[in-house]
């Protein structure tokens, strides 16, 4: 085995690749990214058992070939090669990689040991990659961190027709966005899969500038979904069970409603939280005649405030409290310049969503929190 290739080329396609490889594995040769060369063409897969990523780039082929090496090893030395073209050959079970002058020897894993790669499911059909990863990044945040409740830890897509729904939540919060897509002829139906968030974020992202991503779902395959974009391709297992569904949580008959600057909210909040304990919270206190919210946090002589200008109305004045990190999370997560408050009071549900250029909600987009009981 012996090709030449750009190194800009092969750090990229590396760096794609050890995306899949697992942080700790009892199994060695999951530790190692499988490079392909053939014909005028190097592939750099890598797999974990619960996710796969492949990925193709130009390579000038001399010898055509397999070799498995240490995934982080090398992508260690791709971060350090010279600019220009990079040369790889396997002589034995050593594998060497040439740059300017610079040489480095690795030693390989054993091929036949490793399992084979899940092969991508057929598309289902299509979404725009830019639009695709932002949606992931507005629900992702709302997603849990605790693997013990793992169908918590995942986000929901939901395809039906042309569109298409994000959903996650941690059982504090939880984000709703909602896109347009582009199903195949072939699609029917109404799908369903639960992915995991961190997983799927990284996906997204990595996949923002492809153009399109075309997505695929296999079931008989033990549950797998497939997202290619580009010469990218990467396969992940689906996490089982779903979501509650949130459709009585979103209503809020009766709900007082705030509007504010979005990006001063977030900075006052980041502002006030500086001296708020672990754990508690920060209120905000709306006022129709006033026409203002104040921002608090602390307790005894350490404390914060900050007034900003909003609009109230269905009452005269509400109050509600929120882990700061929460509320920072569902702020950060609107591109809109202004964002609507719909309150029920403390301790109970409040739900977030842009405000359009019309002064109307967008609902394409929602994140309701729970208001703490405790003020401060």
């Amino acid at each position: 085995m012996e090709f030449q290739v750009e190194r800009g080329a092969f750090a990229e396609a590396v760096g794609w690749a050890a995306r899949a490889l697992p942080a700790r594995s009892p199994v060695p040769v999951l530790g190692g990214l499988l490079l392909t060369a053939d014909a005028g063409r190097l592939s750099v897969s890598g797999f974990d058992f619960e996710a796969a990523a492949r990925i193709g780039t130009d390579a000038e082929t001399v010898a055509e070939g397999q070799v498995l090496v240490l995934g982080r090893r090398l992508l260690d030395i791709c971060r350090v090669l010279p600019d220009g073209p990079v040369s790889c050959v396997l002589e034995g079970t050593r594998f060497t990689v040439e740059a300017g002058g610079t040489r480095f020897g690795l030693s390989t894993l054993p091929r036949e040991e490793y399992p084979a790669l899940p092969v991508p499911p057929e598309p289902y059909g299509s979404v725009d990659a830019d639009a695709f990863a932002s949606a992931v990044s507005q629900v992702a945040v709302a997603a849990g961190r605790d693997d013990t409740l793992p169908v918590l830890t995942g986000v929901q897509l939901r395809l039906d027709g042309d569109a298409m729904t994000l959903a996650a939540s941690d059982r504090y919060r939880y984000a709703v966005r909602t896109l347009g897509w582009q199903p195949e002829a072939a699609a029917d139906g109404v799908v369903e899969a639960l992915l995991p968030a961190r997983r799927l974020l990284d996906i997204a992202r990595s996949l923002a500038r492809s153009g399109d991503v075309r997505i695929g779902f296999d079931r008989a395959a033990g549950g797998l979904i497939g997202f290619e974009g580009g010469r990218m391709r990467t396969v992940v297992r689906l996490l089982e069970g779903r979501l509650p569904k949130y459709g009585s949580l979103f209503a809020v008959a009766g709900a007082a409603v705030a509007e504010v600057e979005c990006g001063a909210l977030a900075e006052a909040v980041r502002r006030v939280a500086v001296v708020a304990e672990a754990n508690s919270p920060v209120r905000l206190d709306f006022s129709a005649p006033d026409g203002t919210v104040l921002l608090g946090a602390g307790y005894g002589d350490d404390v914060a405030a900050q007034r900003l200008p909003a609009v109230l109305s269905g009452a005269e004045e509400v109050t509600a409290a929120f882990n700061p990190g929460y509320l920072l999370d569902a702020l950060n997560s609107f591109e809109a310049p202004r964002v609507r408050l719909e309150l029920l009071g403390a301790g109970q549900r409040t739900l977030l969503t842009a405000v359009a250029d019309g002064g109307e909600p967008d609902t394409a987009h929602r994140h309701l929190l729970m208001s703490v009981r405790q003020l401060v």
